[in-house]
């Protein structure tokens, strides 16, 4: 596939996904209900809510482990948010992308990412690691536009340590 062709890919997916967004809740309050509704006895939760104080995107974002430790399972994920489509997209992605994983596989794939969008396009991304996300790779060369892509997984990574 050219490079354009994969361009176009990228930007379809963000755009499917800031169109069609998975995880999100309508109600600040469905939060509690999205996690509850997925959890039995002993999950713990933690939530984080994050500002992007250049352009004013935000996000809540609620996670719920099961376990202990790196080997805590990502049992629930929601979040509710209003801004952009990347962030609102980034947001999409990082739920398809975590739920499901364990706290070290989340960790490397939130490490992944991060490493992506500050390499302003140098690094090409690991589509086997990462899924979706890989087409923020794009969004790497628009130093304004990173902040937008990791503001939700910035809510996740705080979310995430308040659990550990």
């Amino acid at each position: 596939m050219t490079s354009s062709a994969m361009q176009q890919l990228y930007q379809q997916i963000i755009l499917d996904h800031a169109k069609s967004a998975h995880g999100a809740v309508a109600e600040l309050s469905d939060l509690d209900d999205a996690a509850q509704v997925a959890s039995a006895d002993g999950l713990r939760r933690a939530q984080s809510h994050q500002v992007n104080t250049t352009c004013g995107d935000e996000i809540t974002v609620r996670v719920a482990l099961s376990g202990a430790g790196a080997d805590a399972q990502i049992d629930g994920f929601a979040w509710r948010g209003v801004g952009c489509s990347i962030s609102m997209a980034s947001a999409s992605v990082l739920n398809d992308t975590v739920r499901g994983t364990s706290v070290a596989e989340s960790e490397a794939m939130l490490d992944l990412f991060r490493e992506m969008l500050r390499s302003r396009g140098t690094i090409e991304p690991d589509e086997e690691v990462l899924g979706d996300a890989a087409a923020f790779a794009g969004v790497s060369k628009y130093p304004a536009r990173v902040k937008c892509a990791m503001l939700p997984w910035v809510a996740f990574e705080a979310a995430l340590l308040q659990l550990l």
